[in-house]
């Protein structure tokens, strides 16, 4: 079995996500290589542990690259998945997994056409992980990965068993998956109201959040999510139980101007829905604003 310490690993994109990859496993004792559109010398990850630093550089420069990889980790978000085109060109080939640590359900199709034949490995991350203004990256609790049981997967276990970070293979990775974008599409509320968490509390938005949790279970159970009837309660009020000045990654990307990921975290269950013959009254409402918000014109 080959060490993880002899696997030649890349993360491509030193976001939030893809800084706490980094720094785990370079505290794991693993070298990775680190590939971003900013030059940087280095990572800054501050955990309840205390703070790692990956040394750099990090590199912007595909030509740059030092060949295939056994593993490549992918941290963009869903809207930067294009713009990574050479560097995927430069770290993948047949034998190299690729780990896509992105929102949504259709990790598979949108990365596979970019990594020349390599295995794709979708998954599920909760990181509390947020990006400071300075680049470094604060870290609130342990990080959990979750991919389906797939080809590769095995490979990815053995790259992050040694690190701080919560890993597992799951049978049903569909329900999974489709549980965390009900999530995510609620979260887009925030993103349309320019509000953080406190905004569930009032009971018309409490409402339309469950209207529309209603319709993404509707799709999401047409996809072989086993998701149960209360499952759209149980997201509301995990909204409802968080701080009221909890934000979401979508709702930042608003606030800076950034664009969002309103087609994998909401467009998506407009499609999908039109693929099963189910209507979709809410999301024809949310997902033509919240696609004007990221995209314009205006």
């Amino acid at each position: 079995m080959v060490s993880s310490h002899t696997m030649r690993t890349a993360v491509v994109g030193p976001g939030a996500i893809g800084t706490v990859v980094a720094a785990l496993l370079h505290e794991a004792g693993t070298p990775v290589l680190v590939a971003g559109r900013s030059p940087r010398p280095d990572l800054r990850l501050d955990t309840e542990r205390g703070a790692i630093v990956v040394p750099g550089p990090v590199l912007t420069d595909p030509a740059r690259s030092p060949g295939a990889a056994d593993v490549v980790f992918l941290a963009v978000k869903a809207t930067q998945t294009a713009a990574t085109a050479a560097w995927l060109s430069a770290l993948c080939g047949p034998a190299t997994v690729v780990c896509v640590l992105q929102n949504g359900v259709e990790q598979v199709e949108s990365v596979q056409p970019l990594v020349a034949g390599s295995d794709v490995v979708p998954a599920i991350v909760w990181s509390p992980a947020e990006r400071r203004p300075d680049g470094s990256v604060r870290l609130r609790g342990e990080p959990r990965f979750t991919v389906p049981r797939v080809g590769g997967a095995e490979r990815v276990g053995r790259v992050l068993e040694a690190t701080a970070c919560e890993f597992t293979i799951a049978d049903d990775f569909t329900t999974l998956a489709w549980r965390k974008l009900l999530q995510n599409a609620a979260a887009g509320l925030m993103a349309l109201t320019g509000r953080r968490a406190g905004m569930f509390r009032r009971d018309d938005v409490a409402d339309l959040a469950l209207a529309y949790l209603r319709e993404c279970l509707a799709v999401a159970r047409a996809c072989r999510a086993a998701l149960p009837d209360d499952e759209p309660d149980r997201v509301l009020q995990r909204f409802r139980g968080f701080p009221d000045d909890m934000g979401t990654s979508i709702l930042a990307d608003r606030e800076a101007g950034r664009p969002l990921e309103w087609d994998v975290r909401n467009a998506v269950i407009r499609r999908r829905g039109r693929e099963h013959g189910i209507p979709t009254p809410v999301s024809d409402v949310l997902v033509p604003l919240l696609a004007a918000a990221s995209d314009g014109p205006g």
